[in-house]
């Protein structure tokens, strides 16, 4: 199986403008808390976003700050999001070192009063569980100094940062604990059915072997003994003849079974190796696009479990 997630390689030209922003994310600079009444809360990106209307439900307002399909390991803040912190109660990220953005955005919204809840507390990281294949010299890489953050991949873990998002909202606003805890123990039971479900899915076809042009997944592979044998970086803009070659010297070493893309990819290297190696392209979702309805975890993670059982036989 090979996996290519673009989600966190993906570049976007114009993050740093204003006019990428989602009305919910411009909302959340121009809408004090006042307005409404209710906790205002600020999620970092789609994932995070996810668990955190999940469990606020409709007792707090929660927006986001990077818009869905936006590259995060790069992202570049704007005016809006330094807006939407200064008047926001409480700022969700993932943690782990992804948000690199967040550390200056913070210091110049200048609030005081700001809570910031780290969804990955108390999840141990995992570093590369495989080896990275270059198959460029100059080829940029995004480092992963406090461990592979994309625990929210395995539902297990996921559940770990629904809870910490629980803890840290009833914190933040204590009146609205009973909503709080209700919402979070709803989306953790169908966390729980959905491990149920990968891991009767998978354990038909065990030591499932992938790899992947970008590191989205060791959590993912860990839970479920899929067997990651190696992430094979490739340039995000022109290929040489050389550097596709070097791909396909890559994946052919590894004799995969299969070629993943994300949605919404247009990825020409992607279909010139499918062809070259006869493999047919398939879609794995990194869960950093999509629907903003917090079910859309499910059904895109799903969707997943589906690819990954047919690539499996």
């Amino acid at each position: 199986m090979l996996s290519m997630a673009t989600g966190c390689s993906q570049s976007n030209p114009n993050q740093g403008t204003t006019s990428e922003q989602s009305p919910r994310a411009q909302e959340a600079a121009s809408t004090p808390q006042a307005q409404s009444g209710k906790t205002k809360v600020v999620a970092t990106f789609l994932p995070i976003y996810l668990f955190t209307k999940a469990v606020a439900g409709d007792v707090a307002d929660v927006e986001i700050l990077v818009p869905p399909g936006t590259e995060v390991h790069e992202y570049q803040a704007t005016p809006a999001n330094v807006k939407a912190i200064a008047t926001a109660k409480v700022l969700v990220k993932n943690g782990l070192g992804l948000e690199e953005f967040l550390e200056g955005t913070v210091k110049n919204a200048q609030n005081p009063q700001l809570t910031e809840i780290d969804a990955s507390k108390g999840i141990k990281p995992l570093n590369e569980i495989s080896p990275v294949v270059k198959t460029t010299p100059d080829e940029k890489d995004h480092e992963h100094s406090q461990g592979n953050p994309h625990v929210w991949l395995d539902p297990v873990l996921a559940k770990q940062q629904v809870t910490n998002i629980q803890d840290g909202l009833i914190a933040a606003d204590a009146a609205n604990k009973a909503t709080y805890k209700a919402n979070a123990t709803a989306y953790i039971k169908e966390l729980e059915s959905l491990n149920s479900e990968f891991q009767q899915t998978l354990q038909k076809n065990p030591s499932c072997t992938f790899i992947t042009f970008h590191d989205a997944f060791p959590y993912l592979a860990k839970r479920y003994k899929l067997k990651q044998v190696a992430v094979v970086q490739i340039p995000e803009d022109q290929l040489s003849p050389t550097d596709v070659q070097n791909a396909v010297n890559a994946v052919k070493k590894y004799k995969v079974k299969a070629l993943f893309s994300e949605p919404g990819v247009d990825n020409k290297l992607l279909n010139s190796l499918s062809k070259d190696l006869k493999i047919t392209l398939r879609t794995l979702d990194s869960l950093e696009t999509g629907k903003t309805d917090p079910q859309h975890y499910f059904k895109a993670m799903k969707a997943n479990l589906q690819t990954l059982e047919i690539s499996c036989k």
